[in-house]
């Protein structure tokens, strides 16, 4: 069964760094693009970022741009998430994303806190 499996979340003080990792199993993991989505206490959930199965394009929320990065090793099947200058508006619980149509799959969540 397709498993996703978030880590690396935490508590961090602002202008520090995080990097999440996304585990992927149970699916042809190269074939498909993923992404990085977080929610905040009483926000709906939003795209952070995203990177496509092939060539490995990238997309990001204006509000993420120029400070994450999002990555993926194929060979590991995993999905990564670099977060630099981390600012407290970015605590939220962030989650891994696959789209296989016509299902979604979703990861557990890791907590990221930025706060001093």
């Amino acid at each position: 069964q397709v498993q996703l499996v978030e880590s690396g979340g935490g508590l961090v003080q602002p202008g520090g760094s995080l990097r999440l990792s996304c585990a992927a199993s149970g699916f042809t993991f190269r074939r498909y693009a993923m992404k990085w989505y977080r929610q905040a206490p009483g926000k709906e959930r939003e795209l952070v970022a995203r990177i496509t199965a092939v060539g490995f394009s990238t997309d990001y929320a204006d509000s993420v741009k120029g400070r994450f990065t999002i990555s993926r090793d194929n060979a590991k099947n995993t999905v990564y998430l670099q977060m630099n200058s981390l600012k407290p508006e970015d605590t939220a619980v962030y989650y891994c994303n696959a789209d296989l149509i016509p299902t979604t799959y979703w990861g557990q969540g890791t907590q990221v806190t930025v706060s001093s």
